[in-house]
C-alpha cells in the first residue's frame, strides 16, 4: 500500500485516500501535455466579419486592371505590373476597410448586420486598417518608380476623399470612375516605367508597333472605358437600399451597351486603328464582350422593371463582377488574347466568394 493510502487507512480520512495530483491549470506542450485548444469558431467569426468588412468578394475585380493596363500600353506583364497589382488590392481594400467606418452611424439604422454596427470589429480597428492599407499600397508602387507612385498617390487621395466627402454628394460617382481609371493607368505606369525602352511587348521590337516605346497615355481610352462602366455601377448602388428608381439602372444599362459595343469595334489597341486583329483576339473578343453584358446588363434590366432593394443590389453585383469581363475584352483588344483568358479566370472565384461574402 502507497504511504498517502497508509496514512488514509490509519487516520480515516478519506479526503486522503481519494487524493490525487492536482490538475494543472493549462498544460504546456513540449512539457509532457499539449497546448490549449485555439477558440476555432471565435477566430472563424473573426475572420468573417473582416472578409465582410473588406468585401474580399470584389477583390478578385482588381488584378485585371493592371494587366489590362499593360497590354493597353504594349507590354506584356512583369514586375511592375505585379507591383501595380499589390498597390492596387492595399488601396481598394484601405477603400472597403474606410467605406465602412465613414458609414457607421448610417449603417447602423439602415445595415446593422455589417461588421462596425453589431460591434464584430471596432471603429478604431477599421480605421487602422484603412491607414495601413493605404501606406502599404503606396511603399508597392514606390518600387516601381515616381510615376507609378504620383499614380497611386493621386488614387490614394481620390479613395480617401470619396470615403470621407464625396460619396453623398453628385460628384460620388465621378469619384469612384476616377479612382478606376486611374487603377488601370497605374498598371500601365509601372509595367512601362520598369521595363526597357525597347519598342514592342516584352522589350524586343515588333513590326507591328510603332517605332516608338509605348507610352502609360496609350491606356488612357480602355482606362476611360473602365471608368465610365464604374460609373454607372455606382449611380445605381446609390439606391440599393431603399430602392424605387428606375432611370438609374435604365440609364445604367445604355452605358452598359454603349460600352460593350465600343470595345467590339475593329481596333486591337487604342492609336492603332489599321492593325487586324489576330484570330485568337478574333475569337476572344466576341467571348469576353459577351460575358460582360451578359454579367451587367441581364440584372439591371431587372431592376429597371422592378426597381426593389434586393435587384438593384443583385444588379451592383452584376456589375460589380462584369468589370472582369470588361478587362478581359480591354486586354484581348490591346492585342493580348492570353492575359485576357488569365483575367476571365477570375470569374469562377469570383462567384464562389460571393456565394460567401457579399460584394456590396
Amino acid at each position: 500500500m502507497r504511504p498517502l493510502r497508509l496514512l488514509a487507512a490509519v487516520t480515516g480520512s478519506p479526503r486522503l485516500l481519494d487524493a490525487r495530483p492536482a490538475a494543472p491549470p493549462y498544460s504546456l506542450s513540449g512539457a509532457g501535455g499539449t497546448a490549449p485548444a485555439p477558440d476555432r469558431p471565435a477566430t472563424r467569426a473573426r475572420l468573417q466579419a473582416w472578409a465582410e468588412l473588406l468585401r474580399v468578394s470584389a477583390l478578385v475585380t482588381v488584378p485585371g486592371d493592371a494587366l489590362a493596363g499593360a497590354a493597353a500600353a504594349g507590354r506584356r506583364p512583369g514586375r511592375g505590373t505585379a507591383l501595380a497589382v499589390g498597390a492596387s488590392l492595399c488601396l481598394y481594400e484601405a477603400g472597403m476597410a474606410l467605406n465602412d467606418w465613414a458609414d457607421r452611424e448610417e449603417d447602423a439604422v439602415d445595415r446593422p448586420h455589417r461588421p462596425i454596427p453589431s460591434g464584430r470589429v471596432t471603429p478604431g480597428a477599421a480605421l487602422a486598417a484603412a491607414a495601413v492599407l493605404t501606406g502599404a499600397g503606396l511603399a508597392l508602387a514606390s518600387r516601381a518608380g515616381r510615376p507609378a507612385l504620383a499614380v497611386a498617390s493621386g488614387l490614394a487621395a481620390t479613395v480617401w476623399a470619396y470615403d470621407l466627402r464625396l460619396k453623398h454628394t453628385q460628384l460620388g460617382p465621378a469619384a469612384m470612375a476616377t479612382a478606376r481609371t486611374l487603377d488601370l493607368m497605374l498598371g500601365a505606369t509601372a509595367t512601362v516605367a520598369t521595363m526597357s525602352a525597347q519598342p514592342g511587348r516584352g522589350g524586343a521590337a515588333s513590326p507591328t508597333r510603332s517605332a516608338t516605346a509605348p507610352a502609360p497615355s496609350a491606356a488612357l481610352p480602355a482606362a476611360l472605358a473602365l471608368g465610365a462602366h464604374t460609373y454607372a455601377v455606382t449611380a445605381v448602388s446609390r439606391h440599393e437600399v431603399q430602392g424605387g428608381s428606375t432611370a438609374a439602372p435604365l440609364a445604367a444599362l445604355a452605358g452598359v451597351a454603349g460600352i460593350g459595343a465600343a470595345v467590339l469595334r475593329g481596333r486591337a489597341a487604342p492609336g492603332e486603328p489599321h492593325r487586324a486583329l489576330t484570330p485568337a483576339v478574333r475569337l476572344l473578343l466576341p467571348a469576353f464582350a459577351a460575358a460582360y453584358l451578359r454579367t451587367s446588363a441581364v440584372p439591371l434590366l431587372h431592376a429597371a422593371l422592378n426597381p426593389s432593394p434586393p435587384l438593384t443590389q443583385r444588379a451592383v453585383g452584376g456589375g460589380i463582377r462584369a468589370m472582369i469581363p470588361l478587362q478581359a475584352a480591354l486586354t484581348a483588344r490591346a492585342g493580348a488574347p492570353l492575359d485576357g483568358l488569365a483575367v476571365m479566370g477570375l470569374v469562377p472565384l469570383a462567384r464562389a466568394l460571393a456565394r460567401k461574402v457579399s460584394a456590396t
